[in-house]
């Protein structure tokens, strides 16, 4: 536990990365006032644990400006929405007026100037838009989740099939909760990361095939990998009624994966995080619950296939 206590204001308080670092700054003697939606079991489980719970909109300036009252540091995640920028501008003014003296960003490893999905696109804006502040600030670019993999998983109960258009691509996917560690440790020691880009992902880089094995020795079952087209995966995804900033988003970027956007290892969890991170055997015990269920993306195979 350190010494020095600080308040940090995290949002996203109860998504994947957010709920680890509140615990982790309020393990370590922190105080740490949590950004939410609303107020569900997830917040009432952050004020349990010793979180303030601040309801608002990050598009809601004046509710984003009086959550930053005697912050020190703060995190920004926002989801693949619409309405980035906008958020990005009010949470940057907001923090400069307060007097915030460091941030950490979520941006992702698909940011960039030109990139073709525009939530990547204007991740890249709002890392520039940071970075003219007078905070000091850090931002965040993982691989894809190691959540991806329930998200997208599809099981009859007796086995699994993961069906995404990622070719021969490869990643090494990291855990929400790990990524935590990272963040927790740039917020408490923001001087050595100020102006930097992290892309943390998780100790082994695998293909698709590799991950369906992983998963298979996980959960004692057969799993397979079904690579598919991107306009089927995209057509799937509209079809379960995702909106379709999402859509564009999620089409886009597993090209990128395809042409090795998202490849590549690093020490980033261990060396700032202070942890080893999960790998894929690891993430599916410790979520062997979400694995016996179809995820809420899984693309269905179509009617007519055998």
């Amino acid at each position: 536990m350190t010494t020095e206590t600080h308040l940090y204001l995290i949002t996203g308080a109860t998504g994947n990365t957010g709920d680890t670092t509140v615990r982790l700054l309020l393990q370590r003697g922190h105080r740490v006032r949590a950004f939410v939606h609303g107020v569900d079991h997830r917040s009432e489980s952050l004020a349990a644990a010793g979180a303030e719970i601040v309801v608002g909109d990050l598009l809601d300036f004046n509710a984003v400006r009086a959550a930053m009252e005697g912050v020190d540091g703060a995190y920004f995640c926002y989801p693949i929405a619409p309405g980035l920028l906008e958020a990005t501008a009010f949470f940057a003014q907001a923090a400069t007026d307060a007097g915030v003296r460091a941030v950490v960003n979520m941006s992702q490893i698909s940011a960039r100037e030109d990139a073709k999905s525009h939530a990547a696109q204007n991740h890249w804006v709002g890392e520039r838009l940071l970075d003219r502040t007078p905070m000091l600030t850090a931002h965040v670019r993982p691989t894809f989740f190691a959540e991806w993999l329930d998200w997208y998983w599809a099981t009859d109960g007796k086995s699994g099939v993961i069906r995404l258009p990622m070719g021969d691509g490869r990643h090494a996917p990291i855990a929400g909760e790990d990524q935590a560690y990272v963040i927790a440790g740039i917020l408490e020691h923001p001087e050595a990361h100020d102006r930097k880009i992290y892309p943390p992902v998780g100790p082994v880089e695998l293909d698709q095939h590799g991950i369906a094995a992983a998963l298979s020795r996980a959960l004692g079952i057969p799993v397979h990998y079904e690579p598919i087209e991107i306009a089927e995966f995209s057509e799937g995804l509209a079809n379960k009624g995702f909106p379709a900033h999402l859509v564009q988003h999620l089409s886009a970027v597993v090209q990128d994966y395809r042409d090795g956007i998202f490849a590549g290892t690093n020490d980033y969890v261990e060396t700032i995080g202070g942890k080893s991170p999960m790998t894929v055997e690891e993430y599916a015990q410790a979520h062997r619950e979400a694995f016996g269920h179809d995820g809420p993306y899984a693309i269905p195979a179509p009617a007519n296939a055998s």
